[in-house]
């Protein structure tokens, strides 16, 4: 019996926020499926600890600091991933914060900051990879939205704008991209158990889960099998959608 080739053979993927969380994940599943991984995030200790595990996955591996939203350090990201594995195939678009606040109280640093992460930096990111792909006439591109960018989210109206946001973007760069073999789509995860509720008490956590009707919160691994199966051959024909993982929260 043949062992079956892994989806993502050969493929060169970024991914933003690759150090924790979701990114982490995403990073080790496409390890896993023989890709060649370019982590990117904001500190060294991170990133060289997420490039172990990818190793000890069987990955080739390369990791930079990057803040998307500084576009020379995005620009000279891409040439060095460029360099040192000659194509670019995937970018994941996953780095991304949140800074809550109700509308009354948001100050503009808050706002600010949020947008500029989480939509001016996918733009960046998004924008500085896209000749790559046309030329070599494949690649795709993976946005990180939210089910608050579908639905919104009480003291979230930074984040929330951001998520629609991302979804803009998905639906217009998949229009523009597809005809040039750049195939763009989104994932919209909902309650995921990661870092960021580390400080959400028991009871508010319970209380998330029972909105669920799964009755539990999603792991970062069910949205890295998600990206995994987008970033691969098998959604060859997938382009321009967003697809939420949330265990039907909002049905």
């Amino acid at each position: 019996m043949t062992t079956p080739t892994p989806r993502l053979q050969d493929k060169v993927c970024i991914v933003t926020g690759g150090a924790q969380g979701i990114g982490l994940a995403t990073a080790l599943k496409f390890a896993r499926e023989g890709a060649a991984i370019a982590i990117w995030d904001l500190t060294q200790p991170g990133i060289d600890e997420a490039l172990r595990q990818c190793r000890e996955a069987g990955a080739e591996a390369g990791g930079w600091v990057v803040d998307v939203t500084q576009r020379a350090m995005v620009d000279a990201a891409v040439a060095q991933v460029k360099e040192q594995f000659g194509r670019i195939d995937v970018l994941v678009n996953n780095a991304g914060i949140t800074k809550d606040a109700r509308l009354q109280k948001m100050t503009i640093e808050q706002f600010d900051r949020v947008i500029d992460v989480n939509l001016r930096g996918v733009f960046h990111c998004a924008q500085a990879v896209v000749d790559t792909m046309i030329e070599q006439g494949y690649g795709v591109i993976l946005n990180a939205s939210s089910v608050v960018g579908l639905y919104g989210n009480f003291g979230q109206s930074n984040y929330a704008a951001s998520k629609f946001g991302v979804i803009g973007f998905t639906k217009t760069w998949s229009r523009e991209l597809g005809p040039k073999g750049v195939r763009v789509n989104a994932v919209a995860p909902g309650f995921i158990l990661t870092h960021i509720l580390d400080s959400i008490p028991d009871k508010v956590l319970e209380d998330m889960k029972n909105r669920v009707p799964l009755h539990r919160l999603g792991t970062p691994e069910e949205i890295a099998n998600v990206y995994a199966f987008l970033a691969s051959d098998e959604a060859s024909y997938v382009n321009g959608a967003v697809i939420e993982v949330s265990g039907g929260m909002t049905v």
